[in-house]
């Protein structure tokens, strides 16, 4: 494994929630985040950075994405913890955090919506949403 684990969303907020300083980077796109909804994290006094891994509609990997991670976390020590739809763009955000020097970075599993059901539906099965963590309309 290529980064510091996988946490379920359960044991992501845990850890959001009891170490200060923890931060939630969702690597969504825009699209997601205005019509899907975003974790909420106003309950404990922090924001959710919002950083694309890649763009809608093109899918082009985003190319500050380093830097807007920096933005959000300056000590490389710190947890930082990335979500996406389903667990796989996080993956790939937490594999390039480690590799540029972030010694905490996680993935979280199910991501935010969790994998499609049995009619293709997702946000019904798993993920942040389903787990009833704290989450916003966009």
């Amino acid at each position: 494994m290529a980064y510091a684990g996988d946490l379920s969303p359960e044991q992501a907020w845990e850890l959001i929630s009891s170490t200060p300083e923890a931060v939630l980077v969702d690597v969504r796109t825009r699209a997601e985040w205005s019509y899907v909804g975003v974790p909420d994290l106003t309950s404990v006094a922090k924001d959710v950075a919002l950083v694309e891994w890649t763009s809608f509609p093109d899918g082009a990997r985003n190319p500050a994405f380093l830097d807007q991670i920096g933005a959000a976390s300056a000590d490389k020590s710190a947890p930082v913890v990335f979500l996406c739809r389903s667990g796989v763009r996080s993956i790939a955000a937490a594999e390039a955090a480690t590799a540029a020097g972030y010694t905490s970075a996680y993935n979280i599993l199910e991501g935010f919506e969790g994998p499609p059901d049995e009619q293709n539906h997702r946000g019904r099965k798993a993920g942040w949403k389903v787990r009833g963590l704290p989450w916003k309309q966009g």
